[in-house]
């Protein structure tokens, strides 16, 4: 990668501290610009002197110092920064952090940050493993951050265990992978569809089904993290997105989704259709609350537009079609058949037989099809996980 990058680097009170200073010096020996926040505790592993000596920029650690500039400096900072990591990550900054706590110079300039982030933990094993740093270490994997698995191996406790900080060649290759990545896509689009549509029978009732949206949320979520533009088109969920790369646009109908996925399939390098989409739709829309009467009642339906086929028949050089298949019965049979005769570069196949998967729960468990028949399973994990192996896949077929 030849762009010089603005890196963040936050360092909090851990022994690991002392090798941030070789994370700082690869960094800044690769022609990055390098800005160092740090805690209170953390400069009694690691000299200020030895920071700024390495990074060529002050240090940041003190939220009430006299500015040098008339700014905010921790605003200032997280607008400067391309990404932020912080090495290591002790407990208590990842508690902060999970928690909203702003009480230092770091995390008040953590909270400001919304960019990538990544956390290297550093800790004694017992505190790694203890349920409450687990929970928040899920949390904001969950909402996007990036951990950085720490290593097994002797630790300053004087035990073995897993809970040493990854080493500083292992945390800058893994930025520089990430940073590449969005290199090479930052000029790709993509469109996503998630959540269910309603069909209105009248003024207060509709036709719809179960799906929550996580698992369309999930991969928009992932291509974004990839450097992806996305667009969004949801049906109604109470889920909220939180990457910046995310244009969300809410709708109701399968003919609102339609009309709002046909003009932005033109500038989309990837579709991913992962929307449960209604077959149908009632012919009348009654304005009004249809009065309970004693007696039954019969609806008449339409068969609403095919939104996959139709972007899929109009599909553009090197685009790239994902649908999703939810089968009761004969499920590799219909999903093939549902690949190939909508034109489809990638069919994800659910199964409603699979525990764990399909509407409702956040776990799932699919298959992938290509065009040429292939397959490829990802087994029952978490939706963002198994969204992120999706995209993965995804990249690997357009080469990216």
């Amino acid at each position: 990668m030849n762009e010089k990058k603005n890196i963040l680097i936050g360092i909090s009170g851990g022994i690991a501290a002392y090798k941030t200073l070789s994370l700082i010096r690869l960094f800044v020996k690769s022609g990055h610009e390098v800005k160092v926040a740090a805690t209170h505790n953390a400069l009694e592993f690691v000299t200020p002197l030895s920071i700024e000596t390495l990074s060529n920029n002050s240090l940041y650690c003190d939220t009430f110092a006299l500015p040098l500039e008339r700014k905010v400096e921790h605003i200032s900072l997280a607008q400067w920064a391309d990404v932020a990591i912080v090495a290591p990550a002790t407990a208590n900054c990842i508690g902060k952090l999970a928690s909203g706590i702003a009480d230092d110079a770091l995390s008040t300039l953590l909270l400001a940050f919304h960019k990538p982030l990544f956390l290297a933990p550093s800790m004694n094993e017992n505190m790694y493993l203890h349920f409450s740093v687990q929970k928040n270490l899920k949390y904001l994997k969950d909402n996007g951050i990036h951990i950085l698995e720490p290593e097994e191996g002797f630790l300053a406790c004087q035990t073995e265990g897993k809970g040493r900080m990854a080493e500083a060649q292992d945390i800058y290759d893994q930025i520089i992978l990430f940073l590449n990545s969005e290199t090479n896509t930052k000029n790709f689009r993509a469109l996503v569809t998630a959540g269910p549509t309603y069909e209105s029978i009248d003024a207060v009732r509709f036709i719809g089904n179960h799906s929550s949206g996580l698992m369309g949320f999930s991969i928009a979520e992932a291509l974004a993290e990839k450097g992806i533009s996305v667009d969004l088109v949801t049906g109604t969920t109470h889920l909220q997105t939180r990457h910046p790369l995310i244009r969300r646009i809410d709708v109701i109908s399968a003919q609102q989704m339609y009309e709002t996925c046909l003009p932005l399939a033109e500038t989309a390098d990837i579709i991913v259709m992962a929307a449960a989409v209604a077959d149908y739709t009632p012919v009348q829309k009654i304005q009004k609350k249809l009065k309970k009467e004693n007696k039954t009642l019969s609806i008449e339906l339409k068969p609403t537009v095919d939104i996959l086929k139709t972007l899929a028949t109009q599909k553009k050089k090197n685009q790239y079609i994902v649908g999703f298949a939810l089968e009761t019965d004969h499920e590799l049979e219909n999903a093939k058949h549902k690949l190939q005769t909508k034109n489809l570069d990638c069919i994800v196949l659910n199964s409603l037989h699979d525990k764990g998967a399909g509407f409702g729960v956040p776990t799932n468990k699919v298959k992938l099809i290509d065009s040429d028949l292939s397959l490829h399973e990802i087994p029952l994990q978490s939706k963002k996980r198994v969204a992120e192996e999706i995209v993965k896949h995804i990249m690997l077929k357009i080469n990216l």
